[in-house]
């Protein structure tokens, strides 16, 4: 199978919609609607001259530790934040868009701050994944799934005008009730706190 051809059928700031031209395994042409958050000439580079494609996001597994021994507290920091397309709020972790020139320690330290108001204290290389696609029947967005620590103290004072989030440090019985609860999760916060709970 192999894409022939990519046409942009809607273009905004954050997200664009493309029809894939591909041709299948029984050698007929198809189409398939791919979101992507590249412009097109971007998108072109990457499947027709193998250019590298970049990832676009952060998503942050972050455990908090106490400022004054610099020790695990062992309490995962999970976000609720109100999602548009819900209507409703939902449980996620902190995650976020790479600026234009950032690499991804510098988006976790500024996302974490923004939507926390913790300050990154170091990430786990071993643990932290660099490229790892999020829905690939809908969109190429790929993103670097990191583990890390972080200190300070919850605040609201650096979220943007249309982030509208609750921040929580959850212990391992307190995130254990969360999953097991019917409130809505995103589903890459589901397995962070199974992994967290062990």
């Amino acid at each position: 199978m192999s894409v022939k051809n990519i046409t942009t059928l809607v273009d905004t700031k954050y997200l664009k919609l493309y029809n894939a031209e591909y041709i299948n395994k029984s050698g007929k042409s198809r189409n398939w609607s791919i979101a992507s958050r590249k412009d097109l000439d971007t998108l072109k580079n990457n499947y027709f001259n193998g250019a590298e494609d970049k990832i676009d996001a952060v998503i942050i597994v972050a455990t908090h530790v106490d400022k004054s021994t610099h020790a695990a507290e062992e309490k995962l920091i999970v976000i609720k934040q109100f999602r548009v397309p819900l209507n409703d709020y939902v449980y996620e972790i902190p995650a976020g868009l790479i600026d234009c020139g950032e690499d991804f320690e510098t988006t976790v330290r500024r996302e974490l701050k923004e939507e926390t108001g913790l300050d990154l204290l170091q990430i786990d290389y071993n643990k932290t994944k660099p490229k790892a696609y999020i829905s690939t029947g809908m969109t190429d967005e790929s993103a670097a799934l990191v583990y890390c620590t972080c200190i300070g103290e919850v605040s609201k004072d650096y979220l943007e005008p249309d982030e509208d989030i609750e921040v929580m440090l959850l212990s391992r019985e307190e995130a254990k009730n969360l999953i097991n609860s019917n409130e809505k999760i995103d589903i890459k916060a589901f397995l962070a706190i199974q992994n967290f709970i062990g």
